[in-house]
């Protein structure tokens, strides 16, 4: 039998379903990390790395690399972007995107290049609770 989800998807952000990634808004520029689900899925994350600061990534793209226990997966972006800042402390010690992803585990910070028309694929906390619901009946949200 495996494991069930159970996690955060806190209100107040937006979420790509497809690559469950999160996104937070402020001012011109946007905050991404991976969801506390797309964390599951994946298993214990234990490296981190991002493109470099100035790097144009589109949708979908990469825009960093994580590294479980068994593979290395590619971070997709859920918005195209300029990567501003990468989160050199979550490089350091990724063991904070597994413990807090949604605030200390952010991943990148990136000025959004298409803001108005990506945010439609964007859904908020309501929305991809049932999402996730959908694949995982069972999941505990706290």
């Amino acid at each position: 039998m495996s494991p069930t989800f159970r996690g955060a998807v806190p209100d107040g952000l937006l979420y790509h379903p497809q690559y469950d990634m999160w996104v937070r808004r402020e001012g011109a520029e946007v905050v991404i990390g991976a969801s506390a689900f797309g964390i599951f899925l994946a298993g214990e994350i234990i490296g981190f790395t991002a493109k470099p600061k100035g790097a144009e990534v589109a949708l979908g793209r990469g825009l960093g690399t994580v590294e479980c226990a068994k593979t290395v997966l590619a971070v997709h972006a859920p918005l195209s972007l300029v990567l501003l800042e990468a989160n050199e402390a979550a490089e350091e010690r990724p063991a904070m995107i597994n413990r807090d992803p949604y605030h200390a585990g952010w991943m990148v910070r990136g000025r959004p290049l298409a803001w108005e028309a990506e945010r439609a694929g964007l859904i908020d906390a309501t929305s991809y609770r049932e999402h996730l619901r959908r694949s995982e009946p069972d999941a505990e949200f706290l």
